[in-house]
C-alpha cells in the first residue's frame, strides 16, 4: 500500500514539493530585504533535494531527478554549499543587513 501512494500522481512529486516549499522561503526571505537568510534558505533546499535523491528511488525521485543519482546528489549538494558559503562570507554592500 506504501508503494502505490508513491506511484500516484501527488506522491510522486513530494520530495520536489518540499524542496521548492524551502526554496520558497528563501525567495520570500530575499524579498523581504533579507537576502543573506534568503541565499542560505536556498542553498539549504539545494541541499534537502541532494539528501533526498540519495534516500529515495528513482521512482519516488519524481521533479528531482535530472541525471543519475550519484551525479544528481553531488552537483546539488556542491551548488548547495557555494550558495551557503557566498552567503555568509559577501560582507557590505548596500543590501547588508
Amino acid at each position: 500500500m506504501g508503494e502505490q501512494r508513491w506511484r500516484s500522481g501527488p506522491g510522486k512529486h513530494l520530495p520536489f514539493a518540499l524542496v521548492l516549499g524551502v526554496g520558497a522561503l528563501g525567495l520570500v526571505r530575499i524579498f523581504q530585504y533579507h537576502w543573506r537568510q534568503g541565499a542560505v534558505l536556498l542553498g539549504v533546499s539545494l541541499l534537502v533535494a541532494a539528501v533526498l535523491r540519495i534516500l529515495v528511488t528513482d521512482e519516488q525521485a519524481g521533479l528531482i531527478k535530472i541525471r543519475g543519482r550519484g551525479m544528481d546528489a553531488f552537483l546539488y549538494s556542491t551548488l548547495g554549499v557555494v550558495v551557503i558559503a557566498v552567503a555568509l562570507t559577501i560582507t557590505g554592500g548596500p543590501l547588508s543587513r
